[in-house]
């Protein structure tokens, strides 16, 4: 066998190798997440998967930022956000590794067992930005009180809603008066934030 050809077959070899069809990827769980039945809010609970517990993801939705997983025993969806890969030892959200390396597509079939109750929100809603350590906060009942008697026109954004995630920019939020924290209706959910970072802090039950 010619060199050309040796080295032709030993590029095929490696290409095979570097390119594995249908492997999952290690990733780490950024915040404490809600597990899905389905690629969206409106899909059942299947459970809790904690902060910091390692996954496997298959991949995710093309066009979508949720991606399914294995994590803690459990299988379902989760948001890209809320899931980190490790870069030459530095954790990188996934919806942000996504933007510059391919990561496998998956694919979800709806039947009417699982459709959602409700329309899932759709691309021109609000995307909360990645989620950051804070301190909890326990309001006293005086601020909720203000928060009725002053509602806010309620934002919908497509991902889930966590203690430290971030506000985009562009969202307004609410002077509560004399108190440390901003307030904001977040799916029909006010939420409290600070106003120096814009990570919310609290959310109302």
């Amino acid at each position: 066998m010619t060199t050309w050809l040796k080295c032709l077959g030993l590029g095929a070899v490696l290409s095979a190798l570097a390119l594995p069809a249908e492997a999952q990827i290690a990733t780490t769980t950024a915040s404490d997440i809600t597990v899905r039945s389905g690629p969206g809010e409106d899909y059942p609970e299947i459970g809790l998967a904690t902060r910091g517990s390692p996954a496997m993801m298959d991949g995710c939705l093309e066009g979508s930022s949720w991606c399914r997983i294995e994590v803690n025993g459990m299988r379902g969806w989760v948001f890209a956000e809320y899931l980190t890969i490790r870069e030459n030892g530095t954790p990188v959200v996934v919806q942000e590794y996504r933007s510059r390396y391919e990561v496998p597509t998956v694919t979800y079939e709806t039947t009417a067992s699982v459709a959602p109750s409700a329309p899932v929100p759709g691309p021109g809603d609000v995307l909360l930005g990645p989620v950051g350590s804070v301190e909890m906060v326990e309001p006293p009942d005086t601020v909720i009180r203000y928060i009725e008697q002053h509602p806010a026109e309620p934002i919908r954004v497509r991902n889930e809603v966590v203690v430290g995630a971030t506000l985009p920019p562009d969202v307004v939020i609410r002077e509560v008066p004399d108190y440390d924290y901003d307030y904001v209706v977040v799916n029909d959910r006010p939420v409290l934030v600070d106003p120096g970072t814009r990570r919310i802090v609290h959310i109302y039950d």
